[in-house]
């Protein structure tokens, strides 16, 4: 049976309240335990008592003759002779007619109820005792007995104290109880905590280590672990090595694969040349195209074998930095204008030449239509945790005429050209795209604060 939430939280929390209920539930029977046997031994004590009252009465009653003549102070105990103080005795001859009664002056005039009329049964030897409510209505522990005196008579010789003695001993033990199972509680979740606490801490050590990985500050885990973990670690490394093997290896059929098509391409493309007519035109410009589309999808198939790579991060500043001064350059004759700001400690998890090429795209469609200044700025938008991914947020401004909303989902398809005056392929926000894609991030348009258009572009950052 799973409990609604439980399966969501933390190894730590369900070991701490694993053990805590555990504790509760061994602390709670402990505590009916010694309560139950407490009660059990205090009134064993308690009956002990009154049985030494009664065999005083009764060796009374047998050696003088006469029925219960106990003298006051006799029994040692004053409260017998205390109107209703809770102690009493009582002797009841039982062969009379008349059922004479002799009491301790503390019935005052009442009378004990016999346990025999109760229904308690008898004990080895004619004995009973049991709990009854006395005259005054408070329950007592009566004790009872009848002796055969002989010739002088048979007698039921009752003591009877009550029970509220008993009560606030169990009640002063039970409080002890609870102060001393609660202190040993406070103790045992603290002990709880510490042995979650170190115990678990391999697994956060494990855990900082893989950070660290993803951050592209080690290229492995490293450190002694426990037995239980030191098999994941292992296991660890050898995926991450043989991540880095597979993208190395994807890497190289890419580029193997890139000259292999290429090259006839090129030669196609040359015999075209060497030889005009309608038919080497038309072969020229499909050649052209087949470039283009192996380009294309070359660079995407390296894109995304870069973007599952482990352990890469770009410093940003500096590639934004060389962007910057060469489109300041390339547009130097339109007198545009770009600046950026970006901090220096700014990183991104994954290849330069795909944050170059993705960036670059942006300021290059951005300088084609902008009107005199382009900016940019990257900023890190903070984490819930030290272990989630943490996003990048470029932002791409110009002062251009913008684009409507509904053409902005067009302009990031495969080779669409919105305006055929503006030179360039068309590829260029679409690859933006399926880069930011095989990193995990997206490329948002929409309206600049400067009046053109704005691209926003989200990665995977520290």
């Amino acid at each position: 049976m799973r409990l609604p939430g439980f399966a969501r939280r933390s190894i730590a929390t369900r070991l701490f309240l694993t053990a805590a209920a555990l504790s509760s539930v061994v602390l709670l029977l402990a505590s009916i335990f010694f309560t139950a046997y407490y009660r059990r031994e205090a009134e064993e004590i308690f009956e002990r008592r009154l049985d030494v009252y009664l065999r005083a009465i009764v060796a009374d009653v047998s050696e003088s003759g006469q029925e219960g003549r106990t003298g006051p102070g006799q029994l040692g105990n004053p409260q017998f002779e205390l109107p209703g103080s809770g102690w009493y005795w009582q002797i009841t001859r039982m062969d009379d007619a008349a059922h004479e009664i002799k009491a301790s002056r503390s019935l005052f005039a009442e009378r004990l109820p016999k346990l025999s009329e109760l229904g308690v049964p008898a004990e080895i030897g004619g004995s009973r005792r049991g709990y009854a409510v006395g005259p005054d209505g408070r329950r007592l522990r009566i004790v009872e007995r009848v002796i055969d005196a002989g010739d002088t008579g048979i007698y039921l010789v009752q003591v009877a104290a009550s029970s509220e003695e008993i009560e606030e001993q169990i009640a002063h033990f039970r409080f002890a109880l609870i102060i001393a199972f609660a202190t040993l509680a406070i103790a045992l979740a603290i002990v709880a905590a510490f042995q979650v606490s170190f115990g678990l801490r391999p697994l956060r050590l494990l855990q900082r280590e893989l950070t660290s990985i993803r951050r592209a500050e080690r290229e492995g885990i490293s450190g002694t672990y426990p037995n239980e973990i030191a098999p994941l670690a292992d296991e660890l490394n050898l995926l991450i090595s043989a991540n880095r093997d597979i993208l190395e290896r994807a890497r190289t059929q890419v580029g193997n694969l890139a000259h292999a098509l290429k090259t006839p391409l090129s030669v196609i493309v040359n015999e075209a040349d060497a030889a005009p007519s309608p038919l080497a035109d038309k072969v020229r410009e499909q050649a052209h195209i087949m470039r283009d589309q192996i380009s294309f999808y070359l660079d995407r198939a390296r894109a995304a074998a870069r973007g599952g790579a482990l352990g890469a991060a770009t410093q940003i500043a500096p590639c934004v930095e060389a962007l910057l001064r060469t489109f300041t350059k390339i547009y130097g004759d339109r007198e545009i204008a770009f600046s950026g700001e970006v901090r220096p400690e700014l990183r991104f998890l994954g290849e330069r030449q795909d944050l170059e090429e993705m960036i670059g795209n942006l300021l290059d469609n951005a300088g084609k239509w902008a009107t005199s200044a382009v900016s940019i700025t990257v900023a890190l938008e903070p984490s819930s945790s030290a272990a989630s991914r943490r996003e990048l947020i470029v932002t791409i401004d110009d002062d251009g005429p913008g684009l409507a909303p509904h053409l902005r989902a067009q302009a990031t398809e495969r080779g669409k050209r919105l305006d055929e005056s503006k030179p360039g392929s068309g590829l260029g926000l679409s690859i933006v795209v399926d880069l930011a894609a095989a990193y995990g991030g997206a490329l948002e348009l929409d309206d600049s604060p400067s009046g053109g258009l704005r691209a926003q572009l989200r990665l995977p950052g520290l």
